[in-house]
């Protein structure tokens, strides 16, 4: 009987202890406050009016981490330092029109989509393209922001086909030079271009061809980019996402911005 008592109180004793989380964090981090990264030069979805981070991007963050009750704080980072600064520490999570692609799972973990587009080519409007295929577009100049989706389409299927691919740090500078004269076309997201070719700067040029949206470059859609050690606050941004979109949320901002939906 005494045998039985010891072995019995071992058990419990045994099980207390695997009860108890180990120090030094095997229970999932608290999130009060999450930084958030984004770019600053991409209207309408984020961009700097005043000194001040305005946009889609930015307004879908916002109802975001108000759904996780959690504090926001943002910073504006370069593209092609995006991913890097968030590998670094300096902020927790990209929100920032950035496509879920294969390549940057490499890097880093994605939310669910948040929203989705096509690509497009624009062009002057007395330019003779109306095909947009890559034979078609052999021996022109091709213009995309680098270090995007849309570079690494230009670079892998156009260039081999025989354009000449120019790549820019911001897609402003892109438009500038097809507004120029400096290149026959530019690629990039249907609706950052539609946003220029509304505006005086963009009245020179209008959509050519139809929209691109090989998954092989354009991915699933636009996710929040999260480093792979926070898996919880994946999850938290998940949870957040269907619930913006469940409540009505999701279609306010959308509708502020785009007459149709974008998710």
């Amino acid at each position: 009987m005494r045998l039985v008592t010891r072995f019995a109180a071992v058990a419990i004793l045994a099980a207390a202890i695997l009860a108890v989380p180990l120090a030094g964090g095997a229970s999932a981090k608290e999130w009060k406050t999450v930084r958030i990264g984004t770019e600053g030069a991409y209207p309408p979805f984020n961009y700097m009016d005043k000194g001040e981070l305005k946009g889609f991007d930015i307004d879908i963050a916002k109802a975001l981490c108000a759904e996780m009750k959690v504090e926001c704080t943002f910073t504006a980072q370069d593209w092609d330092g995006i991913i890097p600064a968030l590998l670094a520490g300096k902020y927790d999570a990209i929100v920032a029109s950035m496509s879920i692609t294969e390549e940057r799972k490499q890097q880093i973990a994605f939310s669910n989509k948040y929203y989705k587009t096509a690509a497009i080519f624009a062009a002057p409007k007395d330019s003779k393209i109306t095909d947009t295929s890559p034979a078609a577009l052999k021996g022109k100049v091709l213009g995309a922001q680098a270090s995007t989706i849309h570079s690494n389409y230009l670079e892998d299927v156009y260039a081999k086909a025989g354009a000449e691919v120019k790549l820019y740090g911001k897609q402003d500078e892109a438009n500038l030079d097809l507004a120029n004269g400096r290149l026959d076309a530019v690629l990039a997201d249907k609706i950052v271009l539609l946003e220029w070719l509304n505006s005086k700067d963009g009245g020179c040029c209008q959509f050519v061809g139809a929209d691109h949206t090989d998954a092989k470059y354009f991915g699933e859609g636009i996710g929040v980019g999260i480093r792979k050690g926070d898996p919880e606050l994946v999850a938290m941004f998940n949870k957040a996402i269907d619930a913006i979109v469940a409540n009505g949320t999701y279609k306010t901002i959308n509708d502020k911005y785009f007459p149709f939906s974008v998710y």
